[in-house]
């Protein structure tokens, strides 16, 4: 178990530094880099000529080595990282990377736990509970609510909580985490009211496909698992059918879904991050698009890193949680 747990640790480092490699590649992709924005809002907004805000991009890209090769870029911002825990300068926000990261991570992992958490209780119960009743109206209800809820676009949905929000049930501030009245108060019981107010959207938004999801894999595997013979034998030796699918089916049926949380906090980012643009929530959503807009590569950089370590680690842990559902899973 140990040696198991320090090879992967091993090798997940590894996969981490080519996802870093790769994610820098991929944001270095598009012609042009943050100095030609630059110089193009000098000329708009600035009332500059063309040779000052030129003269001015140069000078941007000779202050922060966007002159330099690809590779060098790279090995500078990976070094910083590594060597220093800095990620880098934001050219658009004008501040640190790390210090914008650490302002906004914590809400980020926050919303998307939640709405984690949500997806799987409520997608595995419903999967559990539609399994026993197959072919029946709640059978078919939850199949046709799965097919709408993978079906939706989620900024689709968002849009439609909004116009729900504001025009139906009168909400007067439904973007930011809090009211105006609440943004510099001292916390207490209203200001924690309020912020549950304005995330919630979010939470529901981002775990909407998981419900679903999670009620198809459920049932799916659970069908099978009850046409086991080892279930008929339970059966037949006289036990209970709620011990008989609680005590030996559903854990046998949890393997794909418990393999499949390795990869759903990313999934979860990624419908917070339509979700969070459309409803105005200041998570790290908004900020990685608006960094890709306007090639901020640092910021895009260190949070597709991110978001990579966020998916070899839940791999890891999906792993290791098989290993404690079911003891034959070796790990040898």
């Amino acid at each position: 178990m140990l040696r198991y747990i320090v090879n992967r640790l091993i090798s997940s480092v590894f996969i981490v530094l080519i996802i870093a490699a790769v994610a820098f590649l991929i944001i270095q992709l598009p012609p042009g880099d943050f100095a030609d924005i630059y110089k193009r809002e000098l000329i708009a907004l600035g009332g500059q000529s063309v040779e000052e805000a030129e003269a001015a991009a140069d000078k941007l890209r000779d202050r922060y080595g966007l002159n330099d090769p690809i590779p060098v870029q790279y090995v500078n911002w990976l070094g910083g990282i590594v060597f220093h825990g800095e990620f880098g300068f934001s050219f658009s926000y004008r501040k640190d990377v790390g210090e914008l990261i650490a302002q906004r991570l914590p809400r980020t992992i926050g919303i998307a736990l939640a709405a984690h958490a949500i997806s799987s209780l409520v997608g595995i119960s419903l999967g559990i509970y539609v399994a026993n009743r197959q072919y029946s109206l709640s059978d078919n209800l939850a199949a046709t609510f799965a097919f709408i809820a993978t079906s939706v676009p989620r900024f689709s949905l968002a849009l439609i909580v909004v116009y729900l929000l504001v025009f139906q049930f009168g909400q007067e501030h439904v973007s930011g985490m809090f009211s105006p009245q609440y943004q510099l108060a001292p916390w207490s019981i209203p200001k924690a009211l309020d912020l549950l107010q304005h995330v919630w959207p979010v939470i529901f938004i981002a775990g909407f496909g998981g419900v679903a999801r999670n009620l198809r894999v459920m049932r799916g595997n659970l069908l099978d698992v009850l046409n086991q013979q080892y279930v008929t034998t339970a059966r037949s030796k006289g036990l209970r059918e709620r011990r008989v699918i609680n005590r030996h089916a559903v854990p046998n049926a949890l393997h794909p879904v418990v393999a499949y949380q390795g990869t759903v906090l990313p999934y979860m980012l990624q419908g917070e991050l339509e979700a969070a643009i459309v409803l105005g929530i200041p998570t790290m959503a908004p900020m990685f698009f608006e960094a890709l807009l306007k090639q901020d590569i640092y910021i895009s950089g260190s949070i597709m890193l991110l978001y990579g370590i966020l998916l070899v680690l839940g791999n890891f842990l999906a792993d290791l949680a098989l290993g404690i559902l079911d003891p034959r899973v070796s790990y040898s």
